[in-house]
């Protein structure tokens, strides 16, 4: 298993993918990727990938921790995204080695399927109801939905008319049982946030997600006592040190690390087990391509704490493109009654088509963050 070279490409809607191959032929897949910055994350792979050329693939904790700690500087979600893809690669191509998923590396399965949701609506939904009818009519047991547009430190109350407007539209068309999460994305502050938690209350969400951005952690206490919903964030969490924090002070119900972003799976599923001991909930961040909701489904099937698992199917960034294009084997990808099932296929489980990944890099993508502005022109989290 010893490793001989590597390949990245940059394919639509906005994907990095990366191939490493070993000295007897086997070949590893990962996604390393910021979304936004994929062309930065690139460049990082390629400073790193020389550390790893002639090192035994199978070697994983010790790449981890080469890559990791021999930096000097490190964290964050361009360092930490490189690493993350190249230890799917490796675990990919230790799979297959073996003959053998992922998932029988970390203690093996723990469940024969994992809950799936769907994204409904875009960066500033408007009418959500036919899509949650949609969803819940594919058998798709829950939803997301982001839950507003941009919105000041204070603003007015027409926005959490608005939002409670749109849930309520959405629980109507599903059913009392039917679970709908609402992802603030960071982008309302933390006053707004309890005014709109308490008004939300009576729709029993799954969760709310990011009410405020991670760097304000602390309240989410404070929001966790203002109303019964839980607490999801994480997603822009790096490592086990990026959540150490956020899992001993408390107010979080749910943690969502990226197996694209916070260091790859192994490192994921460390970070589970934390949680695990604060009896903390796992649902693994992924708007991403095909390759990163493999990784995730691996950790899902070994990790007794995640209950459910976002996928980037229908989601508004891939317009024009299928989470399942760069797969030969989109069956073993297929969710039925709006789960995933486990497959026996070696490694990460995908058979990738690289002939259509090879054209579609020649294609490429320049995906970026859009920029927001508040009414009166200021910044506004996106």
């Amino acid at each position: 298993m010893i490793i001989k070279s590597y390949e990245l490409f940059q394919v639509p809607p906005r994907w990095l993918f990366l191939k490493i191959t070993t000295e007897s032929g086997i070949e590893g897949w990962g996604e390393p990727v910021v979304e936004g910055k994929a062309s930065t994350v690139a460049a990082c792979v390629r400073e790193m990938m020389p550390q790893m050329i002639g090192k035994n693939a199978g070697d994983i904790e010790d790449a981890f921790q080469m890559l990791y700690r021999s930096g000097f500087y490190r964290g964050g979600p361009v360092l930490t995204s490189a690493l993350s893809g190249i230890e799917q690669a490796l675990w990919d191509i230790k799979g297959k080695h073996s003959g053998l998923p992922v998932y029988a590396f970390l203690g093996g399965k723990v469940r024969d399927a994992i809950g799936v949701y769907r994204w409904i609506g875009g960066d500033k939904p408007e009418d959500v109801r036919a899509d949650a009818a949609e969803a819940l009519s594919q058998g798709f047991g829950a939803v997301k939905m982001n839950a507003t547009g941009p919105v000041r430190w204070i603003d007015s109350t027409r926005h959490i008319d608005a939002v409670c407007e749109r849930v309520a539209a959405v629980r109507e068309a599903t059913g009392r049982h039917f679970g709908i999460a609402l992802d603030f994305h960071g982008r309302v502050h933390k006053t707004m946030a309890r005014m709109l938690m308490k008004e939300l209350e009576p729709y029993r969400l799954l969760f709310v997600e990011e009410p405020v951005l991670c760097e304000n952690e602390e309240a989410f206490i404070e929001l966790a006592r203002a109303a019964n919903i839980p607490i999801a964030a994480g997603e822009r969490n790096y490592t086990r040190w990026g959540f150490k924090n956020m899992l001993t002070r408390g107010g979080v119900d749910i943690i969502q690390p990226d197996v694209s972003h916070t260091g790859g799976i192994w490192e994921t599923r460390k970070i589970a087990a934390m949680a695990e001991a604060f009896d903390i909930a796992v649902a693994p961040h992924c708007p991403l391509g095909p390759i990163a909701l493999a990784a995730c489904l691996q950790v899902d099937f070994c990790t007794p704490n995640a209950f459910i698992q976002e996928q980037s199917g229908g989601i508004h960034y891939n317009t024009g493109y299928d989470l399942l294009d760069y797969l030969i084997n989109k069956d073993d990808f297929t969710f039925r009654d709006g789960r995933a099932y486990p497959t026996d296929k070696p490694g990460l489980g995908v058979v990738i088509n690289e002939a259509h990944v090879r054209a579609m890099s020649a294609q490429g993508h320049d995906w970026h963050n859009p920029v927001w502005r508040d009414e009166d022109g200021c910044i506004a989290e996106w």
